[in-house]
């Protein structure tokens, strides 16, 4: 994936999207991440939003927590606009996917390649999101389709757990879409 910043813009409007749809009410629902709560869950991903675009800056995204804390109930929407009008920023340098940065779980990559994995952890918590408000909006196939066979490369079977934060690939149903599928193999209960 030589420039996956477009993928990026895609999978960050698509959650965006679904961040609308929330309602203080459902901040306490569950999500198929057992560890996380919706309201956590959304932390989660400002705060991951907010590490890429630190490490897009140059920085190694380890002083960034990987959540956002202080977000008032109906501040989440801004809040993620904030974290993606943040990465957009960061990540303009189209110089910066070649070079090699270091991600917040400690390896060194290509620049392309981080964005590229913030692609899929977007992907993935859209597809929790999404599971977690009872589909209040279509998500766009394509996205997962192009990132799935990637998912399967990057992240095989074995190791899981400990320092992969990835469960056992699970059974996606069959003839499931894509982000099912995508869940299946990050380890999410299908």
């Amino acid at each position: 994936m030589n420039d996956p910043r477009p993928l990026y813009e895609r999978a960050a409007e698509q959650f965006a999207g679904l961040v609308k749809t929330v309602t203080p009410d459902r901040l306490d629902a569950p999500t198929p991440c057992p560890e996380f709560d919706v309201r956590a869950l959304l932390s989660h991903v400002v705060g991951g939003t907010h590490r890429i675009a630190l490490v897009g800056g140059g920085g190694d995204g380890l002083s960034v927590p990987a959540h956002a804390d202080g977000i008032a109930d109906d501040g989440w929407s801004a809040a993620y606009d904030v974290a993606r009008s943040r990465f957009a920023e960061a990540w303009a340098d189209d110089a910066k996917l070649a070079r090699p940065v270091t991600v917040p779980w400690g390896a060194e990559t290509p620049g392309a390649a981080a964005v590229g994995g913030y692609v899929m952890e977007t992907l993935a918590h859209t597809w929790d999101l999404s599971q977690a408000l009872g589909h209040p909006l279509p998500l766009e196939q394509e996205l997962a389709e192009i990132i799935l066979p990637l998912a399967r490369e990057v992240l095989p079977v074995e190791p899981r757990g400990g320092p992969v934060p990835f469960g056992a690939v699970q059974e996606a149903p069959e003839g499931s879409d894509a982000y099912t599928q995508l869940a299946a193999w990050l380890g999410r209960a299908v």
